[in-house]
This record gives C-alpha cells, sequence and structure tokens, in this order.
C-alpha cells in the first residue's frame, strides 16, 4: 500500500512539473526576446501568445499544450495497466497538470488558463470525448468570434460528453471539476464579456 501512495506522489508530481513547463513563455521569450506575461491579457497561452506572434504559433502553443497535457495521463495509465499503480493516476496526472499550466513553478506560480492541456487530458482519458470537446470549441469560437466563450462552454460540457459516453465516474468527475476551475481561471474574461470589451478573435 505505501509503494502504491509513493506511486501516485511521484506521478502527480512529474505530472506537475510536465504541465509547469510554459511553453508559450518561451516560445515568445526565444523568439522575439519578450515575457508574455507583460503582454496583453499576460497569460503563457496560445491565444496571448497569438497577439505577439500570429496565428502560426497560436497553433503550435496550443498542440504543444495538449501534448504536455495527454503525456502524463497516458503515462499514467500505462503504470495501471502492468499494475505499479492504482486507478487514481491518470485522474491525479489530469489534474496535476492542469495545476502545473496555471501554476507554473518555473514562473513564481503564473502560468496559462489551462485549455489546450485540459483538453489534451481529456484526450488521453477518452479519446472520443477530448475530440468532440475540440471540435465544440472550434464551433463556438468561429461563430462566436470569443476564444473565452468557446473555451468555457466546451470544457462545461465536457462531463456531460463524458457521462453520455460511460466514462468512468472519476473521469466524469475530473471533468467537471476542471471545468469549475477553467471557468474560474477565465474569470477576468467573463468581465469582459459582460462589459463588451472582450477581445474577439481576428
Amino acid at each position: 500500500m505505501l509503494v502504491k501512495i509513493v506511486e501516485l506522489i511521484c506521478t502527480g508530481l512529474i505530472a506537475y512539473l510536465i504541465g509547469s513547463i510554459p511553453t508559450g513563455y518561451l516560445i515568445v521569450k526565444s523568439k522575439t526576446g519578450q515575457d508574455i506575461r507583460t503582454v496583453g491579457s499576460g497569460s503563457t497561452g496560445a491565444t496571448n501568445v497569438k497577439r505577439v506572434l500570429g496565428k502560426k504559433w497560436f497553433f503550435t502553443v496550443m498542440i504543444l499544450d495538449a501534448i504536455k497535457g495527454a503525456l502524463p495521463v497516458i503515462c499514467a495509465q500505462l503504470f495501471v495497466k502492468t499494475g505499479t499503480s492504482i486507478g487514481l493516476a491518470p485522474v491525479l496526472a489530469a489534474i496535476a497538470v492542469i495545476l502545473g499550466h496555471s501554476k507554473s513553478v518555473f514562473l513564481q506560480f503564473k502560468g496559462g488558463k489551462s485549455v489546450a492541456s485540459g483538453v489534451g487530458t481529456i484526450i488521453a482519458l477518452n479519446w472520443i470525448a477530448g475530440i468532440s470537446i475540440a471540435i465544440i470549441w472550434g464551433i463556438i469560437t468561429y461563430f462566436t468570434k470569443y476564444v473565452s466563450v468557446g473555451s468555457i462552454i466546451a470544457l462545461l460540457l465536457s462531463p456531460i460528453i463524458m457521462h453520455y459516453l460511460g466514462a468512468p465516474i472519476a473521469y466524469i468527475w475530473y471533468c467537471a471539476i476542471g471545468a469549475i476551475y477553467i471557468v474560474y481561471l477565465h474569470r477576468e474574461n467573463i468581465k469582459r464579456l459582460i462589459a463588451g470589451n472582450e477581445n474577439k478573435v481576428r
């Protein structure tokens, strides 16, 4: 039992450190010398990177962050299959990743809003649910022109989609709690949406 607990702690710690890798910050810093935290919303995520480097790097950072989210969860699932951990490991890894992305240990516990990395974790847990959420995000963002609206609605729908697909209850609860956390990270966006001055996708 002690070995299992140690494995879970190690899983969470490694996943958090991977999630903490500040992809957007590193790319903007290497390309322009700027600190992305001083630009626009101050987020290290893909949307803010787009303001500095354009659409190409928006998609690059988004994909890299999704991979960053998926990788620790996939590794945790492999541990479960080989019997070296317990079923909570993938969910713990997913939680640690989005915490790492939004509260990076490498950036004084600042970061992004964990949308792409969160979708990456969901793809790793259930690829049909993850791809469905990504498509919903794309459609809503396209028609509303607000990345924040697409992100909030898509993530709020994630536990419903997981439930519909018959996913384990732990996955459904992860999506529900993760969605609430990501909505919380978008609180300033919500204020701007209400005020009518949220930035649109151009």
